[in-house]
């Protein structure tokens, strides 16, 4: 069946009165991820032994990815991005690290760039059914996660010439954080599949 193949928002979208209602609630759902991640950079706790700050960013990116679906997870974060790049106040409030287009050259950019890809990710996993059910929800979303830090880490590893700095700086004082936000979203999707009566999977 074709549901097994879509992600959530594509299928709420077919109740939608007409082709033209669907396209304008997909649109405002990919608008909505957008602005969350906005919204999310905001919640942000700077740490004095590194240039990354501590946000929710990665679980919104990832959950968001999962919610719309790949392509237009990848896109909720290309239209992030492009905010930032057009000098919108959308990157985490930092007192060291730069702030529109040039963000995306700094300490942190490995990770802003992989935004999209982990949405990718994220939405892909999920349009395979993966977001039917809490453990392997939880997987698509640790897959999205693995992609976030994989690009950030390398990023910060370029320009650490260190790996091992990259390690302390970009990954281990924000793994189990970021882990434990991703157990607790992990029974969001599942949950809201039951609310529309979707079966767990479609085999």
């Amino acid at each position: 069946m074709r549901s097994d193949t879509r992600a959530i928002v594509s299928v709420v979208t077919d109740g939608a009165g007409s082709p033209a209602a669907a396209r304008a609630i997909r649109a405002a759902s990919v608008l909505f991820i957008t602005a969350l991640t906005a919204a999310a950079s905001q919640v942000s706790v700077p740490l004095p032994f590194t240039p990354v700050p501590l946000t929710l960013q990665p679980m919104i990116v990832v959950l968001g990815g999962a919610a719309l679906g790949a392509r237009l997870g990848m896109l909720s974060q290309i239209l992030f991005l492009a905010a930032g790049i057009a000098g919108l106040p959308v990157f985490a409030a930092s007192p060291i690290l730069l702030p529109g287009a040039a963000r995306l050259l700094g300490p942190t950019a490995g990770y802003l760039w992989s935004y999209p890809l982990a949405a990718l990710v994220a939405g892909a996993l999920a349009q395979r059914g993966f977001d039917r059910r809490y453990v392997t929800a939880v997987l698509a979303m640790t897959a999205g996660l693995g992609v976030l830090y994989g690009g950030g880490v390398l990023w910060l590893a370029g320009a650490t010439r260190s790996v091992g700095a990259a390690l302390a700086a970009g990954f281990w004082p924000f793994v189990l954080a970021d882990v434990v936000k991703v157990l607790a979203a992990g029974a969001i999707l599942p949950g809201a599949w039951r609310l529309i009566g979707a079966p767990a999977r479609h085999d």
